[in-house]
């Protein structure tokens, strides 16, 4: 199968084009696509300019491209869709049952982007704050926490705890484990009052070797031995407590996110 090239057409950021191109695709394995996003498709020219590139794309590659498009301008849709491309609209197969069921023809504009002033914006960068003044132990602010994530380094803690912040406004801060405390089998003191708040993320002892030989190659650190050691002492130190932990060795950030929060009954502050 040729490599296909895929256009995620939007009058916004095309973050939408994205998500939902991104969940249909996964559906095919092993396919090669390129990726083309082009964003704030806001008049007639820019359609038309975003129509010569897919065209072009088409006539060099001998296949025609893939677009995913979330406009919703009657003008600009009309436009686009006219490519040498596979024209595939996100919202059209929604839009029309919804004024169906609800009586009434819908706006057809373009969702507005979150402003400097907007609440859920500003709620959105405080979450982010959060975790990365709160990251690895630093800031140690376990009271103000929705979440507090344990485990060994680089388990998956500082990344599920900045998209947690970024989607959905949760205020997540992560603990590392130490050599001491996986030795004595015992959460530290700081911890203890925040029991409830805990989630602990394990890995599978190979996949956190090959991740930590990228960062320290040839150390102790990486060493197969050592990360065998420090799963099985986390692990422990999870049973001990009663912690609900999670295996990140084959799952995505987002199913990693969306699970904790799911099975901690942590309340989202955003949605997508």
């Amino acid at each position: 199968m040729k490599r296909r090239t895929v256009y995620f057409v939007s009058e916004q950021t095309g973050v939408t084009a994205e998500t939902v191109g991104h969940s249909v695709l996964a559906q095919f394995a092993g396919l090669e696509i390129r990726e083309v996003t082009l964003p704030f498709i806001s008049s007639a020219d820019k359609a038309e300019e975003a129509v010569r590139r897919i065209n072009r794309t088409a006539a060099e590659e001998g296949v025609r491209p893939i677009v995913f498009s979330t406009l919703v301008e009657d003008e600009f849709r009309g436009i686009v869709m006219k490519c040498d491309g596979l024209f595939l609209d996100c919202f059209a197969g929604l839009v029309g049952p919804l004024e169906v069921e609800l009586e009434r023809r819908s706006a057809h504009r373009t969702g507005p982007s979150h402003p400097v002033a907007d609440a859920a914006y500003t709620l959105r960068i405080d979450a982010i704050n959060f975790a990365l003044a709160n990251d690895d132990g630093g800031g140690g602010d376990y009271a103000g926490a929705d979440v507090v994530l344990v485990g060994v380094s680089r388990s998956g803690k500082t990344p599920t705890c900045l998209y947690m912040a970024l989607q959905y406004g949760v205020f997540a801060s992560n603990y590392p484990l130490t050599e001491e405390e996986l030795e004595a089998g015992t959460l530290p003191p700081r911890l203890e009052p925040h029991r409830k708040k805990l989630y602990g993320l394990t890995i599978a002892p190979e996949r956190l070797r090959q991740i930590r030989e990228e960062r320290r190659p040839q150390s102790r650190y990486a060493s197969l031995q050592q990360v065998q050691y420090e799963v099985r002492s986390a692990e422990a130190i999870f049973a001990r407590y009663g912690i609900a932990a999670l295996d990140t060795t084959e799952r995505s950030i987002e199913e990693i996110a969306s699970r904790i929060l799911n099975e901690a009954g942590v309340e989202r502050r955003l949605r997508l």
